[in-house]
């Protein structure tokens, strides 16, 4: 019964993780109350992930990052990129990778993906190249990296604490390099030399183009307030035009003058004109209730609106939002967007959907770009927000460039001192998070803002559930189940096997969970038949960080989707041949490194 009720509760979250009925950190919990209300581990069991090692580690981590990112030490790479990158895809790749690559094997790649989105963006706009010639490869070459080392990642870090806790010990800092150098150099030319003939080239991200990317010529419109208009008098707010006919209004033009944004207060007058996003149908309901005059499109034909928003003190630009932001599972009418952020919302991009209408009701996730206008100010806000990230050049720099030679110091001492076995690296990173924050490369607040607390509850939440089907002898039944089947199977293929397993697994669930779920089955299949566990523990550690062949399989692929105007087949054409490629040789690399 203890199997089969762990079992329940596995094949449960792993729905609940594909359908996301539940953002993934309370389904985490959901997890832990349901394990120990049914008696499968115990109160202090329950709650172990909360202090494990491996949550604190990648909790550290995730502050270190920060401090590094918010100090710009990484964007003083820009140059670089601009120098190396050339005029060629090829070159261009190259460089992102030489660069990027290197930087992820020590920082979050999330937080690597967040500072160089906005630049490529930049050098593709100036370079007169489509972005999505270089995001997707963006995402790659970071996920890539990232298993370069064991901090790399917070799976590779989770692996090591199971590893540990299974009796083999935890990984060293370099405790696969070797492994992660050769597929990351064979990842890479895959990507500088085939990737550039099957990724698709779409539309740069210039202002004329946003504004048709969003179709937007069929959305905002002009209407004059007539002599008889019920409005006269009135301001925008006691107009109820946005809650009545879901209509925003971004501009007002009285006598030549423009009036930006906030306009709630503004009392309207006879002659007023009013540009505003909806659909045609909503204009012709306050044409016919509120006495105003539609205008034709004259400023979309002769593109003066988005020069005038281009040049001036407005501004239109695409906003991402980041997978640690406070706006997930909340709408715009809840956070009050407009007035919280000074700007209006004109359309949302969701992968390959577009919404344009009743944006106030949409329940924003990770990865939706917001089209925004606004004053160029409120931009500068933006641009220190934890929870948006604007893809588009800095105007305005905000960042402690003083303090980086001491960040990216604080973070090779956390390194080195983790290398040299002079502290294990939990400790080292946490000396390193109390460090960045007495330089001042970090504020106090800004700790807290730099962890992903979705990702903290998942692995508290998934370490648990391992206990539970370790005590129930599920992992048990699981590992005999497949000795039955395949142990007349070689070693070679045995790990094939669970590489291709923990892939599919990765792709539809999260890399964390993979590894909580098949690791100590992999050991327990090693066990059973004689092999070496540690190169079934390599094995699924390695297929669970490659992630290439769906954009929600990895949060940077996420991050990229929808900048890069993706279709959701263009990364299962450019990863698959990859995930395929590192299949083959992964294997073969492991049993000559570290022994079957």
């Amino acid at each position: 019964m203890s199997i089969f009720a762990t079992l329940s509760i596995v094949i449960l979250t792993l729905i609940c993780f594909v359908y996301e009925w539940l953002p993934v950190d309370m389904t985490a919990l959901a997890v832990i109350v349901t394990l120990m209300a049914l008696g499968l581990v115990t109160p202090d069991e329950g709650i172990s992930g909360f202090g494990n090692s491996a949550t604190i580690t990648v909790m550290a981590m995730f502050i270190l990052s920060a401090g590094i990112a918010r100090t710009g030490a990484i964007g003083l790479v820009n140059e670089l990129l601009l120098k190396w990158g050339g005029k060629y895809s090829n070159r261009q790749i190259l460089a992102i990778g030489i660069i990027t690559g290197p930087i992820s094997a020590f920082i979050n790649n999330t937080a690597v993906v967040a500072i160089f989105l906005p630049i490529i963006e930049n050098w593709c706009h100036k370079q007169r190249i489509s972005p999505s010639k270089l995001l997707m490869p963006l995402s790659f070459v970071t996920i890539l990296g990232g298993m370069l080392t064991t901090i790399g990642t917070s799976t590779s870090v989770l692996a090591s604490g199971l590893s540990e806790k299974l009796g083999y010990g935890a990984f060293n800092l370099f405790q696969f390099t070797e492994l992660g150098l050769v597929v990351f150099i064979i990842g890479l030319v895959y990507l500088t030399f085939i990737a550039p003939r099957l990724l698709p080239e779409r539309e740069t991200s210039n202002i004329n183009v946003i504004t048709q990317k969003y179709d937007l010529k069929d959305y905002v419109s002009e209407f004059i307030i007539a002599p008889t208009s019920n409005l006269i008098g009135q301001t925008l707010r006691r107009s109820r035009l946005q809650r009545k006919f879901d209509l925003d209004v971004l501009e007002l033009i009285r006598n030549n003058n423009h009036f930006p944004q906030p306009l709630a207060d503004k009392l309207l007058q006879a002659g007023d004109i009013l540009i505003v996003r909806g659909r045609k149908e909503c204009l012709l309901t306050v044409k016919d209730e509120r006495g105003i005059e539609i205008l034709p499109d004259i400023k979309f034909q002769n593109n003066c609106w988005e020069k005038d928003l281009s040049s001036g003190e407005e501004r239109i630009s695409e906003v991402l939002i980041l997978s640690n932001s406070n706006l997930i599972g909340s709408t715009l009418k809840d956070i009050r967007f407009r007035q919280r952020y000074n700007a209006t919302v004109l359309a949302i991009r969701r992968g390959e959907e577009l919404v344009r209408e009743r944006l106030g009701q949409v329940r924003l996730r990770f990865g939706d770009v917001l089209l925004l206008q606004g004053p160029n100010e409120s931009f500068l806000g933006l641009q220190t927000s934890r929870d948006l990230l604007v893809i588009g050049e800095r105007d305005i720099e905000t960042l402690r460039k003083d303090k980086a030679g001491i960040a990216v110091t604080i973070g090779l001492g956390v390194v080195i001192v983790a290398a040299l076995g002079i502290m294990p690296i939990l400790v080292s990173a946490l000396l390193g998070v109390v460090l960045m924050v007495l330089t001042g490369c970090l504020k106090p607040g800004e700790v807290y803002q730099a962890v992903r607390w979705d990702i903290i509850f998942l692995l508290a939440g998934l370490i648990p559930l391992g206990i539970a089907m370790d005590k129930s002898g599920t992992t048990e039944w699981l590992a005999q189940s497949l000795v039955a089947i395949g142990g007349n199977l070689s070693g070679y293929w045995l790990l094939t096997f669970f590489y291709l397993i923990t892939v599919l697994l990765t792709e539809v669930l999260s890399n964390n969970a993979s590894v909580v779920l098949l690791l100590p089955v992999a050991v327990q299949v090693a066990k059973s038949l004689h092999f070496n566990p540690m190169a079934f523990i390599l094995v699924v550690t390695f297929a669970a960080s490659s992630s290439f062949m769906t954009p929600i399989g990895y949060q940077t692929n996420t991050m990229v989707y929808s900048p890069g105007g993706y279709k959701f087949l263009d990364f299962a054409r450019v990863g698959a041949p990859l995930s395929f490629l590192i299949m083959l040789i992964i294997p073969p690399l492991i049993i000559a490194l570290y022994g079957l």
